[in-house]
């Protein structure tokens, strides 16, 4: 296993249920970092809430953020790409509007959302930025919307497949998010893969959730953590442990670095 790069899906895969670095997996990513392989985050958060994690690894790699529709250099946080989604915010806003649904507009500049809720909350503390609109989203105008997620308290929601045609639609059991056409991780992976000269058989990504589906696929090596969905682990070569078993770092141990001082 010839591996150059690793691509790591955050929640539910880096990061425990308490939204830490366990021990273990801080020490897994160091020694990859050891052996001279790019170590890279792609996750669906935006930059914002992703870049105290990169920056705790010690990375020097650019993240890969809400679902590759935005890519961010590591030092300047400058974008090094920006794909933006147009939805027909009408219906978006008209179905979701007298319902206790949350929906959130990932914008360059911040958050745009129709209320604060726990997750909002969270994203601003761990960020230690406010959205930069709160209230009915009708009257929002951000020039770009690189993600919309809506958080409808159940899986996916019976109105998510309006989106399908002018966007990628991911489900989860909380809600559903939307990206540009053709926007995905791997398309994100697959522009630094050429930045950096690396070929795909060369590449591992480990994840867990929907969103991680296609890299897990498109890599040379997939690793699907052990508390994924059956979908999710079927697109996989590998699956490793749980979550809290700190899955990531035992493949890591048992495959990566042994292949490679082997």
């Amino acid at each position: 296993m010839n591996i150059r790069a690793v691509f790591i899906d955050m929640d539910g895969t880096l990061l425990n249920r308490d939204n830490k670095i366990s021990k273990r997996n801080y020490e897994a990513v160091q020694l990859l970092l050891q052996q001279d392989i790019e170590v890279f985050l792609a996750t669906g958060r935006q930059m914002d809430i992703t870049f105290p994690y990169h920056q705790e690894l010690g990375l020097k790699t650019p993240m890969i953020c809400l679902n590759g529709a935005a890519v961010y250099d590591w030092f300047s946080l400058d974008p090094l790409l920006v794909r933006s989604v147009n939805v027909d915010q009408h219906l978006l806003y008209n179905l979701t509007s007298e319902e206790p649904f949350n929906v959130i507009m990932h914008t360059p500049e911040g958050m745009y959302c129709k209320k604060m809720d726990s997750t909002v909350e969270r994203w601003v503390e761990e960020s230690r930025k406010n959205p930069v609109y709160v209230g009915d989203l009708k009257y929002a105008k951000p020039v770009n919307v690189m993600k919309y997620s809506v958080i409808s308290g159940f899986s996916g929601a019976p109105f998510a497949h309006y989106f399908e045609k002018s966007g990628e639609v991911t489900r989860w059991r909380d809600g559903f998010e939307i990206v540009q056409k053709g926007v995905s991780k791997w398309s994100a992976i697959e522009y630094l893969l050429n930045k950096y000269n690396i070929r795909k058989e060369e590449a591992a990504a480990i994840g867990r959730g929907p969103n991680d589906i296609q890299m897990l696929k498109a890599a040379g090596t997939g690793i699907a953590m052990g508390n994924a969905s059956k979908e999710v682990k079927k697109a996989a070569d590998f699956v490793t442990l749980k979550q809290e078993e700190d899955g990531m770092a035992d493949f890591i141990e048992k495959h990566l670095i042994k292949s490679i001082i082997a």
